[in-house]
């Protein structure tokens, strides 16, 4: 017998077994009224309804939803309607700029676009547009009728593009099935060691990876979902006191917030003994990882993975044989990315590239057959991350091959940055790249050339580039430089540009 593995499995199951049991407390300080906290029974039946909905508007099997929001819970609502009723959803980051949700609106073809109420996003369209809650609530949701069943489920058909930043200008859209998120929820629950006495905080914004897929595996256990709209260090250990969260995901700035909160905190550090936190966006600091156990008495976890492989790679958790180790030493061991997940395969390419075979692989790129070929080469994935692996089967990042600079927790594209940067007049010539930051892992520095009888100031480079780009995009710095050394083929080595300000680090990521 072989039923295929699609989204619906984890409310449907909750909704049978865990009917009555909490499922959403959502975000009370938002500008759309919050959905009421509703058990699993409830959530059922608002998807439905979000389903009816659609269905009433005419979109097909197929077609392709957009959501640009904060955290809420008709977010995480939307990622189980949407791909459950046989359509596709597009998750967009809510910190870019118009025109650029307006490009992935367009690429992705979506029928229907859903808008934060909070977000300025004029011009940006599509044959029907609403703004999240009364809106959506007295317009489109159907509470009235029964939505029509999947007609065909196919654990092959695509889910959900989410589109990251690459090392093109333009974001991709990385096709990921049901069958990968199926698997990627599982298998990441598993890993966490999650189950149903769990309370889950949702940090990590729903837009990264579909939330990394904690709202399917979680929904199938039955766990109680919290939603937080925006990062907060003190925020989050007031959500971990009043709601007993025992699980997070996030990156290294979240938990670096939360210690800064916990100097200022009064008592007892909440959840201590009994939280367990997941990192993933960049290695953080092994000192990093010590305050995190020391200080807040929160179990530190490592995930290393992309937007292309759903995301979970490899996982990092402290081993029994651990225990006995001096603390530093078990931070340094939990700073590496870790061992594979189950299932994942990985080897080093001769370039020291780390390549993945696994069923959490996206499908390919959306409407991007020559990207999708590159990075499928050969039958690996290839992740654009240098590593190797040790004795012990774990992998550490050492590097990054592509020209991407993760600053917390987001991907920018240099050339991105760059092009931007080549808008102004004044610039000659630039190289954007990656330095290591305490608080963002890395930061975005600048290396410009003006031309010949121009003038620029830092900040007005700056200042420029936040006019044209989300404002995580920008460069925190810019350095004046006489010229850009080049290859004898004229190619910028970026890797030998960067070395000065990794100098003395193990590796070339943060």
């Amino acid at each position: 017998m072989r039923v295929p593995l699609t989204v619906t499995d984890f409310l449907d199951r909750a909704e049978r077994v865990f009917a009555d049991s909490t499922a959403t407390v959502d975000e009370p300080a938002q500008p759309a009224a919050p959905v009421p906290t509703t058990t699993y029974r409830e959530l059922g039946a608002r998807v439905r309804a979000w389903q009816a909905g659609f269905d009433a508007l005419g979109v097909g099997e197929g077609e392709r939803v957009a959501v640009v929001s904060h955290n809420s819970a008709r977010l995480l609502e939307l990622l189980h309607a949407v791909p459950g009723s046989g359509r596709v959803c597009v998750p967009v980051n809510f910190r870019l700029r118009p025109d650029e949700v307006s490009y992935i609106v367009e690429h992705s073809g979506a029928s229907v676009l859903l808008v934060d109420p909070e977000l300025e996003l004029d011009g940006v369209t599509a044959p029907h547009r609403f703004t999240l809650g009364e809106q959506t609530e007295t317009e489109l949701m159907r509470f009235d009728v029964e939505p029509r069943p999947w007609s065909a489920p196919d654990e092959d058909a695509t889910a959900t593009i989410n589109y990251t930043s690459g090392t093109t200008a333009r974001p991709k859209g990385v096709r990921l099935t049901h069958r990968n998120i199926w698997l990627n929820a599982v298998t990441f629950a598993m890993h966490t060691r999650a189950w149903e006495r769990d309370v889950y905080l949702h940090v990590l914004p729903m837009f990264h990876c579909n939330g990394w897929g904690m709202p399917f595996g979680l929904a199938g256990l039955g766990v109680p979902q919290v939603v937080l709209r925006k990062v907060d260090g003190a925020e989050i250990l007031r959500r971990v006191r009043d709601h007993g969260v025992t699980l997070m995901c996030g990156a290294p700035a979240v938990w670096n917030a939360v210690l800064d909160a916990a100097r200022s905190w009064s008592g007892e550090i909440p959840g201590r003994d009994a939280v367990r936190v997941v990192c993933a966006g960049a290695p953080p600091p092994s000192r990093t990882i010590a305050r995190v156990t020391e200080e807040l008495g929160w179990e530190f976890l490592q995930i290393y993975g992309l937007t292309e492989t759903s995301p979970l790679l490899t996982f990092n958790r402290a081993r029994p044989a651990d225990d006995a180790l001096p603390a530093e030493e078990r931070a340094r061991k939990l700073s590496r990315a870790g061992a594979p997940a189950l299932g994942t395969r990985l080897a080093i390419s001769d370039s020291g590239e780390v390549l993945a075979r696994s069923n959490v692989v996206m499908d390919g790129y959306w409407d991007n057959p020559r990207a999708s070929a590159e990075a499928l080469e050969g039958g690996w994935f290839h992740t654009g991350d240098g590593g190797h692996l040790d004795d012990e089967g774990h992998l550490t990042i050492s590097d990054r091959k592509k020209d991407v600079i993760i600053t917390g927790g987001e991907n920018v594209s240099s050339i991105e940055v760059e092009d931007a940067l080549f808008a102004h007049p004044a610039v000659a010539e630039v190289a954007v790249i990656g330095v290591p930051h305490e608080k963002w892992g890395e930061t975005i520095k600048a290396l410009v050339v003006l031309a010949e009888g121009a003038s620029a100031t830092e900040a007005e480079l700056i200042a420029h580039c936040k006019r044209r780009l989300a404002g995580y995009k920008a460069p925190t710095s810019v350095e004046f430089r006489a010229a850009i050394p080049r290859t004898a083929t004229g190619k910028i080595q970026k890797f030998k540009l960067r070395e000065p300000y990794w100098a003395g680090l193990d590796r070339k990521v943060n």
